[in-house]
């Protein structure tokens, strides 16, 4: 499983250990990143401590799972109200150090909590040096980059990368430029759930592309 951020609201104990209780239901493997409501405490001790261990930097690191290699990508340091997200120098070098000498061929899966792409970056659904990051990635057949933030299902493909973006597991967030500013959309309850939901990936050797299945949490 991999969750794109925001595992917490305010970055407290209490929210980390719903989080896991309810995450570990799932009985798999899962690989975290921070969204910026994680690192809301005081030297971002807890999240640290309970899935930093490991990592590099503020919490970037590679892995390989089923014949992809799996990136993922701290965008949120420092993160102000309405900023665009940031990767910065070193961790763009290790990135560019993690692709040197792999196989053009090996299907690749970059996940970050802000967009790496620019949905809106009037609304901070951005990464600033996203496009440096997408540039070491260029000559790969297959890639997809995946993130959270934005609470919504959203898709792109330019060239050999395939960008997602899928739905909250907690609440829906408006579409770029129909309200004043993001944050929580007020919808019926009994329209809550069909707005809320979960993405999964499919991976065939032999096939091109990774296959993103979204499925709301009611349909």
């Amino acid at each position: 499983m991999i969750h794109t951020g925001d595992i917490s609201h305010l970055s407290k104990a209490s929210e980390f250990d719903d989080a896991d209780r309810i995450i570990s239901q799932a009985r798999l493997d899962v690989h975290y990143l921070p969204g910026e409501h994680d690192f809301i405490d005081e030297e971002v001790k807890l999240y640290r401590e309970r899935y930093g261990r490991g990592t590099k930097g503020s919490g970037w690191y590679a892995f390989d799972a089923s014949g992809v290699h799996f990136i993922g990508l701290v965008n949120v340091v420092d993160l102000k109200a309405g900023d665009l997200g940031n990767l910065g120098a070193e961790q763009l070098a290790w990135l560019e150090d993690d692709l040197r000498g792999r196989s053009t061929s090996m299907p690749i899966v970059v996940f970050a909590h802000i967009p790496l792409w620019s949905v809106y970056p009037t609304w901070g659904w951005g990464t600033e040096d996203g496009a440096r990051a997408l540039s070491l990635l260029k000559d790969f057949g297959s890639v997809t980059v995946l993130n959270g933030h934005i609470h919504q299902v959203m898709q792109k493909v330019e060239g050999n990368v395939t960008f997602h973006t899928a739905r909250s597991t907690a609440f829906p967030q408006p579409e770029p430029g129909t309200a004043p500013s993001p944050g929580p959309m007020k919808v019926a309850d009994g329209r809550l759930r069909s707005v809320l939901g979960t993405a999964s990936i499919v991976f065939k050797p032999g096939t091109e592309r990774l296959a993103i299945i979204d499925t709301p949490l009611q349909g």
